[in-house]
């Protein structure tokens, strides 16, 4: 619709409540996003149409729509202005997340920034770390309230990166003295011996989105020393034998590849002071057929222990890629009925 065009001036007043105003032109514009990018993922979600004149949005669609729509706009708008930066995947989390409640104050032992509402943000080094759906936001609750913590669900659900997140703001606030994550080696099988190097060298591929999480929540320098001094340890799961794992954040990835009694040994690893969290895809089990999986088998067993947090994700909590989740949906569906 051209500029000049009267009709573009009327729509501000179309619907009631429709039209809404920011003060602050710069932000506006950051608000709005690179060619309006930060716009057209609002209306393709919401399904409305927002037009921008001067330092006013007009909003137009369904009055639920623009009600939603008008919610995540000043939801985005407060966040500039409170200094932050506003990012595609900001905002997908406000169209996710709905509306905050208020809080109830905050807990002992709790290190979560509520600065909106119950809004939860993991401090790190490097970034600050915002759960984009509701069941991200249980499970982060759940990872700093429970020394024992399971997530369960699809790949792109930020189980395994939520989780270090969580590690690593442990750490730097001095709740833990250390992080170790670990991951069962089951994908190399056999064919570890023929990879080169040592072992660090043979193992180090599988655990690679280990390092990968913990490359974005801490500088490279640091991470390198807190390695050297053994304050991280990223290792295979066989390695966990006959420790015990005291003022730790202890985090076991693709435990769905772990056996019954893996899983057993590594439960009982936990110590005094320490967090241990198991994330896992049930529907991405590597091991030999007609070998049970630990993570199904702790399920059963632990479910009905108070202590102990189960969290559940879905397609619908993918975080990655939207084909990810069309992905996994399809996949889903295909499944034969047992």
């Amino acid at each position: 619709m051209p500029p000049n065009d009267p009709s573009a001036a009327d729509t501000l007043t179309v619907a009631p409540g429709a039209s809404v105003e920011f003060p602050d032109n710069r932000l506006l514009i950051d608000l709005c996003g690179p060619y309006d990018a930060n716009l057209a993922q609002i209306e393709k979600a919401l399904d409305v149409q927002i037009i921008r004149r001067g330092n006013q949005l007009a909003v137009m669609g369904s009055a639920a729509a623009r009600t939603d729509a008008t919610r995540v706009l000043h939801a985005l708008y407060a966040r500039l202005e409170g200094g932050r930066v506003v990012e595609s995947g900001d905002v997908d989390r406000e169209l996710r997340m709905g509306p905050f409640e208020d809080p109830s104050g905050p807990r002992d032992g709790d290190q979560l920034e509520m600065p909106i509402g119950s809004r939860i943000e993991i401090q790190t080094r490097k970034k600050r770390v915002e759960p984009r759906t509701a069941a991200q936001k249980a499970y982060v609750q759940s990872l700093f309230n429970h020394e024992l913590a399971f997530g369960i669900g699809p790949a792109g659900t930020g189980k395994t990166y939520l989780a270090v997140a969580v590690g690593v703001s442990m750490f730097i606030t001095g709740q833990v003295d250390k992080i170790i994550l670990s991951r069962p080696a089951v994908e190399a099988g056999e064919r570890l011996g023929f990879l080169p190097g040592d072992m660090k060298d043979k193992v180090d591929p599988y655990m690679q989105p280990l390092y990968d999480a913990l490359g974005d929540f801490l500088p490279g320098k640091q991470l390198a020393k807190l390695f050297e001094e053994k304050q991280i340890e990223i290792a295979p799961l066989a390695f966990m034998r006959g420790r015990t794992l005291s003022n730790a954040f202890v985090v076991l990835d693709e435990a769905q590849n772990a056996t019954t009694m893996q899983m057993k040994m590594f439960l009982t690893r936990l110590g005094e002071g320490s967090r241990m969290v198991i994330t896992g895809d049930r529907t991405q089990i590597d091991l030999p057929r007609g070998t049970a999986s630990g993570l199904a088998d702790a399920e059963r067993l632990l479910k009905s222990i108070p202590k102990i947090s189960f969290n559940y994700f879905t397609s619908k909590d993918v975080v990655r890629h939207p084909l990810v989740a069309a992905i996994i949906e399809a996949y889903e569906a295909d499944t034969p009925v047992v």
